[in-house]
């Protein structure tokens, strides 16, 4: 099995506390989802990840292909860190770190996913194909509506 790993660092003009409650709330995911990959959380949800929650979706990737997915979070340390993994899916292995470090300017948010395909060469020859450029443009989409919920000029709170 062939572990790829993608890992995505943006800073944020918001304290850790602020980036905390919107990246643990799992509702906040179909926001930063291109609109075209038809993402919906078909399980319920509360507005706040836990230890143990199981989050189904389903989605539509390229060439118009649905899916089911389900994940686990299996990690929470709160506000720094939480990891999900997926239980069922269109991955051999996702694992999903999120990491939340407050800088001087705000907080940094970075993203480190382990993943492999299933298929042997064949899941090789999808990655180089077309998966790899997929996850990167959705980061890429993450990354530009993050900036425009966050603009540099929302002024940082004070934390305690």
């Amino acid at each position: 099995m062939h572990i790829y790993q993608l890992r995505t660092t943006q800073t944020l003009p918001i304290d850790i506390h602020t980036a905390w409650a919107f990246f643990s709330d799992p509702r906040n995911l179909q926001h930063i989802t291109p609109s075209d990959m038809d993402f919906v959380i078909t399980s319920p949800v509360a507005s706040q990840i836990h230890t143990g929650l199981f989050i189904s979706y389903r989605l539509r990737v390229p060439p118009g292909v649905r899916l089911r997915w389900w994940t686990e979070i299996k990690h929470v340390e709160a506000p720094s860190r939480f990891v999900d993994e997926q239980r069922s899916g269109p991955y051999r292995l996702w694992y999903h770190e999120h990491r939340f470090t407050a800088v001087d300017d705000g907080v940094e948010v970075e993203d480190i996913v382990h993943y492999a395909l299933p298929l042997g060469w064949l899941g090789r020859l999808a990655h180089w194909l077309f998966v790899r450029r997929q996850l990167q443009q959705i980061f890429r989409f993450r990354r530009q509506v993050l900036d425009e919920s966050f603009p540099a000029s929302q002024t940082l709170e004070a934390t305690a």
